[in-house]
């Protein structure tokens, strides 16, 4: 195929790398307010959709309001709101109950195990075939992913009170968020990815809200001002901008190899943690990481040599 072509396909792997790369901080933003302050979990993640709601509307009102805007019909409507619900509220929220118990780098080990179900999940639902460079670029991130995992697990962090809880909620997240990825696939190429997602984040947010007003005691106003600064960091580095980034990637190289690529995200995430957590990196996290990066350099060169 033409340059042209094979520079768009790379140009979206580069986009969802750094997409990733900021989605990834949201541990760390979090762990920070855990750690420095009082918040709990669904005040906090409320907080995240207050500061991010602003840029989510306005692109919308935007995007709707261009003269090639093609209206949603009410089947589109529902199902944008039930997916984006589905990724950002409800992933969300068993992800961010997880990080009450495990560590930044440990959250998004788990969690990066969605790329193999979002495979698995559009090769039942969608009897998409998985190809050979798949399995191989899935084998050597899993690997990483395992490596790293009983790295951390065999220093003691399993010991830690209700260790194996924070692993579950991350890991139902996992599974949650790989239906958003499949689901957003399908829908991104109708209605193109800024405007499905301005509307699948607002209806998120407006489902982290709801949560929050029908469920917590806790006052948004009059708190230690270091949650507003992780709040806001985390609304605007970690769930806006790499919103949007996400949805491009997954427009320019389908959802099985965004998925894929993202396995960055584990690598960034553990290093962010050392940097501004002081978590101890391992020998083995190392050896899982340089396996992570295989698998993502691998659909790189991959996708660059067979589209040229």
């Amino acid at each position: 195929m033409s340059n042209k072509t094979s520079a768009y396909f790379v140009g979206g792997i580069l986009i969802t790398i750094l997409g990733s790369i900021c989605f990834s901080a949201k541990a760390i933003f979090v762990k920070l307010a855990y750690v420095e302050t009082a918040i709990d979990a669904v005040s906090l993640l409320a907080l995240r959709m207050i500061f991010s709601i602003p840029f989510f509307l306005g692109s919308a009102l935007i995007t709707s309001s261009k003269k090639d805007n093609v209206k949603f019909t009410t089947k589109q409507w529902i199902y944008i709101a039930l997916i984006g619900c589905l990724g950002y509220y409800i992933s969300s929220l068993l992800d961010f109950l997880g990080l009450l118990y495990i560590s930044a780098g440990m959250e998004r080990l788990i969690l990066f195990m969605y790329p193999t179900l979002v495979v698995l999940m559009s090769s039942i639902i969608f009897k998409e075939k998985i190809s050979t460079r798949q399995w191989v670029a899935l084998v050597l991130t899993y690997a990483g992913l395992v490596i790293a995992f009983l790295g951390e697990v065999s220093m003691g962090a399993s010991s830690e009170e209700n260790f194996y809880l924070g692993c579950l909620f991350v890991f139902a997240c996992a599974v949650t968020f790989a239906a958003y990825v499949v689901g957003s696939g399908k829908l991104i190429p109708m209605v193109g990815p800024v405007k499905f997602n301005s509307y699948a984040m607002s209806f998120a947010a407006v489902g982290v809200l709801l949560h929050y007003f029908f469920t917590s005691n806790q006052s948004l106003f009059h708190l230690d001002e270091k949650v507003y600064i992780f709040s806001f960091l985390m609304a605007v580095i970690s769930t806006v901008i790499p919103s949007y980034l996400r949805s491009e990637g997954i427009k320019r190289i389908g959802p099985e190899n965004s998925a894929i690529v993202t396995s960055i995200g584990p690598a960034s995430t553990i290093i962010q943690a050392n940097i501004f957590l002081g978590e101890p990196i391992f020998a083995l996290q190392i050896a899982g990481t340089a396996l992570i990066l295989a698998g993502v350099m691998l659909i790189g060169w991959r996708a660059k040599r067979n589209l040229s």
